[in-house]
């Protein structure tokens, strides 16, 4: 996942698609945007845009 992709993508899917690899592999938002070298706010921000809030206690956007 690039910067880029991040920004183009469907807010849907983006959420899908990072809801996944938290769980399946990062265990949590702050690994995931680490590894990948994304902006957290930016990323929260495009969700929360979409109508998906970050719940830390769930470790997942719904």
């Amino acid at each position: 996942m690039t910067p880029e992709k991040m920004a183009s993508m469907d807010p849907v899917m983006l959420m899908s698609m990072v809801n996944m690899k938290i769980r399946d592999e990062f265990g949590d938002l702050d690994s995931y945007v680490k590894f990948y070298e994304l902006d957290k706010e930016a990323l929260i921000k495009k969700l929360a845009d979409a109508g998906f809030d970050y719940l830390e206690e769930a470790k997942q956007f719904r």
